[in-house]
């Protein structure tokens, strides 16, 4: 019965992953048109995340949770203050002032490769199994990136530096979710993660006075960042409860399926067709996400899945 049970839970988590995925890609693409409207990518982004911040800190107050908070041992709040650097700060900082300085082909390259590093923490800190399907599979993953999105060039500069650091922070954070969420509920993890780390952002703007810019902002621009910020709010909920019920390998690979959504509604408002390249890439992708869950389930491979994914979980 507790192998069905996980069974079920796995497959659980991996629908959720999949609908994270698909809330990611209209994300892009949302965001995409929603940050010209702004001046500063940071202010935008800082002033989302705040939003769905605010947003989860009153569901959570509302829910009927206090008593879940109250019983969060001292080990546990560190590790939700850890989460909201690492996760939910410190790496947006990095990233766009990363984005600013570095070819977008690389910096794109670069942050797509969280599923490589997820995959080695996974392995080294949660006892996550890779077999050489699982291997084989990533690195269609891999493969199907380049054809996306060649780099420009093997120059590394800071920027690209900055992109790679913010890159490792999030995967560090998909490890300590996944370890967290095992005794910690998801709303819980999700609010600190966004309230604590707007905290950040908005002391960021402060100290690079840019927080008054935030007060500047006219109706068409509140009405992008309502839009973005519930959408992040439904991305950043579905993939940390992904998190707590599958493998994070898996759901970070499945994570992967946003790609070819956001290329299609782009396609759909009028951008350029991909090249055959590209599309051979997308392919790619959404093969390798499939062979991904596919060998979650494979018989002789689950019983060790479900007990990795488990054991993940445990304070």
């Amino acid at each position: 019965m507790k192998t069905l049970n996980l069974q079920r839970g796995t497959a659980i988590g991996i629908g959720l992953a999949l609908a994270a995925a698909l809330i990611s890609g209209v994300s892009v693409f949302i965001n995409g048109k929603a940050v010209r409207a702004f001046d500063d990518a940071s202010v935008f982004t800082t002033a989302k995340n705040t939003l769905v911040g605010l947003a989860f800190v009153a569901v959570l107050l509302r829910s009927g949770s206090a008593p879940a908070i109250r019983n969060l041992s001292r080990r546990d709040y560190l590790r939700l203050a850890v989460i909201a650097v690492v996760g939910g700060s410190i790496p947006f900082i990095l990233f766009f002032e990363g984005l600013s300085q570095a070819a977008p082909a690389n910096a794109a390259i670069i942050q797509k490769s969280l599923f490589l590093w997820v995959g080695v923490l996974a392995v080294s800190f949660l006892g996550e199994r890779l077999g050489w399907a699982q291997v084989g599979a990533i690195g269609m993953l891999l493969v199907a990136q380049l054809l996306i999105g060649r780099p420009t060039g093997i120059e590394f500069g800071r920027g690209e530096l900055l992109v790679l650091l913010a890159t490792l922070l999030w995967s560090v954070e998909v490890v300590l979710a996944k370890k967290v969420l095992g005794g910690i509920p998801v709303q819980v993890a999700a609010t600190a993660r966004m309230a604590a780390g707007a905290v950040i952002l908005l002391g960021y703007l402060g100290a690079t006075g840019r927080l008054a810019d935030i007060a500047r902002f006219d109706g068409p621009q509140w009405g992008w960042l309502v839009i973005t910020a519930v959408l992040l709010a439904a991305y950043v909920s579905t993939w940390y409860a992904a998190l707590k019920r599958a493998p994070a390998t898996a759901v970070t690979c499945v994570l992967a399926v946003a790609a070819p959504i956001t290329i299609g509604l782009q396609v759909w408002d009028g951008r350029p067709m991909p090249t055959s390249e590209q599309a051979l890439g997308y392919v790619l992708l959404v093969a390798a996400a499939g062979a991904i869950v596919a060998v979650t389930f494979l018989p002789g491979r689950r019983q060790t899945q479900l007990t990795t994914s488990a054991a993940g979980g445990v304070n």
